[in-house]
């Protein structure tokens, strides 16, 4: 916990005060709002951005990249080699554990693999699982029926734009303290058949910074589903994005596979926040049937994507252990950023009864929940003081939480500084939209 930040939680249940406390309290409230409001700031919470700070730990990872072959011999700078350079094959396959004939590496985006993943499933359908393990066969195509997806919430907004993009139908499912609600995924997916998948972020979890516990990744892996083409998203996107201590997420493929469902989990990961937002690498792991599936539509797409970020990553890192090491002077970073945030909300808030949160194990998000019908106020309201937070909503599917009460923060971009005032105005606005909500000020 930082050393500058006093976490004493002293605040008052506001649903235990009298009408009059309350009038006072809410007058002192927008007093110290209007104050604010006036200094003129410009801030911003609103996407996990990594900071100057962040970002300046990856210097030197441009200059990398002191020979153009690979260690099969290919010429880096010329066509070829879809699936990625094996270099950089062995380090994911080292770093996550994930047989290198399984995976496919390249590109800068996992979202690219997922959003092309689901045009593939739409266009020529998803390969089911025979009996014998011989027959290679396909189900219809995702787009001639409805198809609805599975989405825990609170959620990645992401993942829900690339459903919305192809018209699939997004239900939401509730996130317990180690994954999705079980009993109610076995229940949707047992008896409706046009239900054909669920996103997953196993590893802290896009917002609260959860993690899948070992049993509900089993059960995901082994429940029966109506669809035989069901599907498992698993967004591995902060595997070692970790910040108090490491933690893993559970072995899909292999929990797939020894349940007989080998061609059920997609997986994705990408160095995206290890290094450069836009010049890093990505990594999509799947079945050898799954693999040679969208190999096969791949090569329709690009002759090879480009090597130099592939065996610049290597080059930098070295290995496995550079990673991890590389991501500890991150984590030094972002902890002090993380901890300001929970000592804000414990110390102007707490006690309260006006916010609950869920302590972020890792990851890049705190996710908070204000009083019912008060999400879109305290956005509205921040915005006015200068300070842009994520829309109200965006953790849910289509943009609308039906509570209203949701909201991710984002604290990886400002500075400590910045982030104290910005953490300040977060609460004061969330003081404020309860108060006019218990007072019933319109």
């Amino acid at each position: 916990m930082s050393e500058e930040c006093s976490c004493v939680v002293n605040g008052r249940n506001y649903n235990e005060l009298s009408t009059r406390d309350l009038q006072v309290l809410f007058s002192e409230t927008e007093d110290k709002y209007n104050e604010l409001k006036n200094l003129g700031l410009k801030l911003d919470l609103s996407r996990g951005k990594p900071g100057p700070d962040i970002l300046a730990i990856s210097e030197g990872y441009m200059d990398k990249v002191t020979t153009y072959k690979a260690t099969d011999g290919t010429d880096i700078r010329n066509y070829g080699v879809l699936d990625g350079l094996p270099e950089l094959k062995q380090l994911f396959s080292d770093l996550l554990d994930i047989p290198t004939d399984k995976m496919i590496v390249g590109g800068n985006a996992s979202l690219s693999y997922m959003h092309f993943i689901n045009v593939i499933l739409a266009l020529y359908g998803a390969v089911i699982d025979s009996d014998d393990g011989t027959v290679t066969t396909f189900s219809a195509p995702w787009s001639t029926s409805e198809t609805k997806i599975l989405f825990p919430v609170p959620g990645y907004d992401r993942h829900a734009t690339i459903c919305e993009d192809l018209g699939f139908t997004l239900i939401p499912v509730e996130m317990l303290g180690d994954g999705p609600d079980m009993d109610q995924v076995e229940a949707l997916v047992a008896n409706d058949a046009s239900i054909k998948g669920i996103w997953c972020v196993p590893l802290y979890t896009n917002p609260e910074g959860k993690v899948y516990s070992e049993a509900t990744a089993k059960r995901l892996a082994e429940m029966k589903t109506a669809a035989p083409d069901f599907r498992i998203f698993w967004d591995n996107a902060y595997a070692v994005h970790h910040i108090y201590e490491v933690h893993s997420a559970p072995d899909i493929l292999r929990l797939c596979e020894a349940a007989g469902n080998k061609n059920r989990p997609y997986y994705f990961a990408s160095t995206s926040k290890v290094t450069y937002p836009g010049a890093g690498v990505a990594l999509f792991a799947s079945s050898d049937d799954n693999i040679a599936q969208y190999k096969k539509h791949m090569n329709a797409l690009t002759i090879g994507h480009d090597k130099f970020p592939q065996l610049r990553t290597v080059e930098y890192f070295h290995d496995a252990d550079g990673i991890r090491s590389h991501m500890w002077r991150i984590a030094e970073v972002l902890r002090p950023k993380f901890d300001i945030v929970t000592c804000y909300l414990d110390r102007e808030l707490g006690g309260t009864g006006v916010l609950n949160y869920t302590k972020p194990l890792g990851g890049y998000f705190v996710s908070v929940n204000v009083p019912d019908g008060c999400a879109k106020r305290v956005v509205a309201l921040a915005k006015e003081a200068g300070v842009v937070l994520t829309g109200a909503g965006a953790t849910w599917p289509y943009k609308k939480d039906p509570k209203d009460r949701n909201i991710r923060i984002a604290p990886s971009f400002p500075t400590l500084s910045d982030l104290k005032t910005t953490m300040d105005i977060f609460c004061v606005c969330v003081k404020l939209a309860a108060l006019e909500q218990l007072l019933i000020i319109e």
